[in-house]
């Protein structure tokens, strides 16, 4: 299990418990887009590209900052 975290905008575009499928942009590093653009995860390295496609939202989290979405993903 891997858990990555993802920063979202707006609140309640994605609740606890939903599957979710991401996009990967490519470039330098890779990044990853929550599909539809719900949210948008840091940069990584090729070394730790993320293999799977879809992952299931275990929390999301508010502070100062915004809203942020920890994904599990089986890899």
């Amino acid at each position: 299990m891997r858990e990555i975290e993802f920063k979202m905008e707006r609140q309640d575009l994605v609740k606890t418990g939903d599957e979710v499928e991401i996009i990967e942009r490519e470039g330098v590093t890779y990044s990853y887009i929550i599909e539809p653009a719900v949210a948008m995860s840091g940069c990584f390295p090729a070394r730790d590209r993320i293999k799977s496609r879809k992952g299931i939202i275990k929390e999301i989290r508010q502070n100062d900052r915004g809203f942020y979405v920890v994904v599990i993903f089986d890899e």
